[in-house]
């Protein structure tokens, strides 16, 4: 016997039935229906089956447009400990993508579904399941793979409760990006009230939560942008959300990028999710003895630092992944962080540019998450 996706749900199944299962799901065809009859695990007349699902599947690591199938598949049964959730929302981010391709560090193994994050609504749990009740909104917490399909069948370990109240976009997306910003500016080093951070990157999703974290904590923050047509109403949407200051990377051109501050303190952090000369530009402004943050590499260029930096400087140069934290048994921490983090969403002190795409269309979501389509806001599929 084997196991359809380790990953997700586990069923067992036949080795002749995983490889018709898994040669199916390489034709290309509108939303087939897989019969799982003979594959499915067997359960009791009186067992709780979860409706049936559809889900983007991908059969082998490629582009998502070219290997990403819409496909549907049949309930399964959800054992005594599992809740079954109907999702409501879930983002495409570039890590999904990655996953996809096949690059990204960790990822599942194809036949797989994808993404990583979400939020759902409890429909049915399991005769042991006693802190979910049918109606309660849940993300997976830690992230976990498969969030790209209607119907989830998970361990109830596997979910977090969270405030309704919260617009479900948001829900959907605070375990990745927000948290990210805020490990970044609470786990690195200590900042207090009256520091300064620099970053570049600022009009990505965490560039966003940075600069609104920051300044809910009292921390003036630096930014650093590409040079792009629109740049002044980029610049004037950054500082409504918060932040200091605003540079492209031209106006940086300049012997001395402090002379820019004004009365702002010298940063004593900075992060950098671009590298090649952005890195480089963060590096200038940070103070002696500042530390640099990588988490992302968007321009696939290498970080390039000094010998002075470090000499003469002693800066310090540090990674961070979100993935790799949440593995050292964080869950209840990232939980708690993660309640705060939808408590600033609720206030109104956390927000960022969102676009729900219905489910039906996820080609045209996908085409604009991969940039294919220009600029455009996270695509979150709505199910």
């Amino acid at each position: 016997m084997c196991t359809v996706h380790k990953h997700h749900q586990k069923y067992p199944v036949t080795q002749t039935a995983m490889r018709i299962m898994t040669s199916y799901l390489r034709v290309q065809k509108p939303l087939p229906f897989i019969n799982f009859k003979s594959i499915t695990r067997a359960f009791s007349v009186a067992a709780t089956i979860s409706p049936p699902s559809k889900a983007i599947i991908y059969s082998t690591h490629g582009e998502p447009n070219t290997v990403a199938k819409l496909v549907s598949i049949p309930g399964i049964e959800v054992k005594e400990n599992e809740v079954c959730v109907k999702m409501l929302a879930a983002p495409i981010n570039p890590s999904d993508i990655n996953r996809i391709q096949g690059v990204y560090p960790v990822r599942p193994e194809p036949p797989a579904i994808g993404g990583y994050e979400g939020v759902g609504e409890v429909y049915s749990v399991g005769s042991a399941v006693h802190n979910f009740s049918p109606g309660d909104w849940v993300i997976p917490s830690p992230p976990s793979f498969g969030t790209w399909q209607t119907y989830i069948v998970k361990d109830h370990n596997v979910w977090h409760k969270v405030d309704k109240g919260v617009p479900m976009e948001y829900a959907a997306t605070i375990t990745v990006n927000p948290l990210t910003a805020l490990l970044m500016l609470e786990d690195c080093i200590t900042l207090n009230s009256g520091d300064t951070i620099v970053q570049n990157g600022a009009t990505s999703m965490v560039g966003q939560c940075v600069i609104q974290i920051a300044k809910s904590r009292g921390i003036r923050n630096i930014n650093i942008i590409r040079d792009r047509a629109g740049v002044d109403e980029v610049k004037e949407r950054l500082k409504d959300l918060g932040a200091d200051e605003v540079f492209t990377e031209n106006e940086l051109e300049v012997k001395n990028v402090k002379s820019l501050l004004g009365d702002i303190p010298e940063p004593v952090l900075g992060f950098n999710c671009v590298g090649g000369n952005a890195a480089s530009l963060v590096l200038k402004f940070l103070r002696h003895g500042g530390t640099m943050v990588t988490y992302g590499g968007m321009s696939k260029k290498p970080v390039t630092v000094s010998t002075s930096s470090f000499i003469f400087k002693e800066l310090s140069l540090r990674g961070f992944w979100l993935q790799k934290w949440l593995g050292k048994d964080k869950a209840e921490e990232s939980r708690g962080m993660i309640d705060r983090l939808l408590a600033l969403v609720k206030d109104g002190k956390l927000k960022y540019k969102m676009e729900l795409a219905p489910f039906e269309e996820f080609n045209t979501a996908l085409d604009k998450a991969l940039g294919k389509l220009g600029s455009q806001p996270k695509q979150v599929i709505k199910f």
